[in-house]
């Protein structure tokens, strides 16, 4: 912030200093040029009017070229007097037999012969005066006698012109040396709460312990906006450490009596009528449910409550154990459990929630299978097309578990995430709240859950993960971008 803000500064005392001092520059130097120019001409006006007398009077040759000496003497220049025909009456310096010549041809002079006066002027880029030549008639205009012609050096007054840009720019420095430096004090001044406010807002996001932050200092602006996140910020604290209270106490006070409440129903067994066995199991069912929404509650909770990082997680590892986890109990009720793994790479998620979501499919699959089915689970890579050498875009690992069981309509797959909801006819024992929390914990990774009909009529949950690998990264070897065959695991043998 103080970076920009002191750039705001700069840019708009430099636009300022250079709608002024170019302008001004070049004023000056018109000024110089128009000074330089009327001196001249009012020379070589005097010039004339004095060789036109000396040229009346017959004194041209004994008077003039003293006069010229005079002259060029003054103005530092060179000055030369003809007469009708060209011919060199007076000068100031030695003139060569060529140049002697050809005056006559000079535009200037041959215009002055005609009864003109000329200017010639050629000034430099930044509106110096590098060349000045003057001519004029002497005698009358309509029939003049002779032709007076100076040139003058413009030395310096082009250095004069210099050294005035130069002042210019100096002063231009200056000004925005002490622009930056008073500018630079301001923005850290208006830029201290700022950063105090972002430290503080990263300091409560990543969990750590709130502290206010000061409102004396800043713009009024900034001081409202820090007491108004240490308002905010004061709530929050205390709304998660509330809850982080509720989820702590919860697990505890909730577990502990459904735990002693099954220990209850199992020792009244022996007691029971035959008859009454059917309400018994029920009721033990019914407690195992309400144990399993408990945890899924306080899963969903403590996911709410601490907003983790994704991390890489190696997601074939994780597979290949929660299939050997599961087997068993798939084997049991017998259903054949395979997987298909591929070389998918690592995936970035949330420590923790691969499991999480595979105990929960799995544990779904497995209630909706019907006995001699399979539950099928596949590692996908999707990788987007390949257009360039290297390509930016990323890359995803489908997660598939596909089930044979009855399925879902599209209309009881739109609310299947919802929680507390169940499909008509599901099996006895769910919470409503597994897929909810595979929602939860897919987006919390950066990824998605979506549920597709099966080609064997059953469900397809689908859950997709950010690739861990860099994009353009190759899966194999030089193999490109394509992912290899799914490798198959030899499934469980049924019960």
């Amino acid at each position: 912030m103080t970076r920009r803000l002191l750039l705001s500064y700069l840019s708009l005392a430099a636009l300022v200093l250079l709608c002024l001092e170019i302008p001004l520059g070049f004023v000056y130097s018109r000024g110089e040029r128009e000074r330089v120019v009327n001196a001249a001409k009012d020379e070589a006006e005097s010039v004339s009017a004095y060789a036109a007398l000396s040229l009346a009077a017959g004194r041209g040759e004994r008077d003039l070229p003293g006069r010229v000496a005079h002259c060029a003497q003054r103005i530092g220049g060179k000055v030369v007097i003809v007469d009708a025909a060209g011919t060199p009456l007076a000068t100031s310096h030695r003139l060569d037999a060529g140049m002697s010549g050809t005056l006559a041809a000079r535009p200037g002079i041959a215009a002055a012969l005609r009864g003109t006066s000329t200017v010639d002027v050629r000034t430099s880029t930044i509106g110096g005066v590098e060349y000045l030549s003057v001519a004029a008639p002497v005698g009358q205009e309509a029939r003049p006698v002779g032709a007076v012609w100076l040139t003058v050096p413009t030395r310096t007054v082009h250095e004069r012109v210099h050294h005035v840009w130069l002042l210019l720019a100096l002063g231009g420095f200056a000004v925005l040396t002490a622009v930056a430096v008073v500018g630079f004090a301001f923005a850290r001044w208006a830029g201290r709460p700022i950063r105090e406010l972002e430290q503080a807002t990263h300091d409560l996001a990543d969990g750590g312990r709130f502290e206010p932050v000061t409102i004396t200092k800043g713009p009024p602006e900034v001081r409202s906006l820090a007491a108004a996140f240490n308002h905010t910020a004061a709530r929050f604290a205390h709304l998660l450490a509330s809850q982080r209270a509720f989820a702590g106490e919860a697990s505890h006070q909730l577990k502990t009596p459904l735990a002693a409440l099954r220990l209850r129903l199992e020792n009244l067994e022996p007691d029971v009528a035959a008859r009454a066995r059917g309400s018994l199991t029920a009721a033990v069912t019914e407690t195992d449910r309400l144990a399993r929404m408990v945890g899924h509650l306080l899963a969903m909770a403590r996911l709410e409550e601490h907003a983790a990082i994704p991390a890489t997680v190696d997601l074939g590892a994780v597979c290949a154990e929660r299939h050997r986890t599961w087997q068993p109990l798939f084997a049991r009720e017998d259903v054949s459990l395979v997987l298909f793994a591929g070389s998918v790479g690592p995936v970035l998620a949330v420590p923790g929630a691969v499991e999480q979501i595979m105990d929960n499919l799995l544990s779904n699959a497995l209630r909706a299978s019907p006995a001699g089915s399979t539950v099928t689970v596949e590692l996908r890579l999707q990788a987007p097309p390949r257009r360039a050498l290297r390509d930016s875009r990323p890359r995803w690992v489908d997660l598939h578990v596909t089930d044979e069981g009855p399925g879902m309509t599209e209309e009881q797959r739109a609310r299947a995430f919802d929680r507390f909801w169940r499909a008509p006819g599901a099996p006895k024992g769910g919470t409503g709240l597994g897929l909810a929390l595979v929602q939860r914990l897919a987006h919390a990774s950066g990824g998605e859950a979506t549920l597709r009909a099966a080609a064997t009529g059953g469900l397809d949950v689908v859950i997709r993960l950010p690739s861990a690998r860099p994009p353009g990264e190759s899966d194999h070897g030089s193999g490109g971008d394509r992912p290899r065959r799914p490798r198959r695991e030899a499934p469980a043998l049924p019960a």
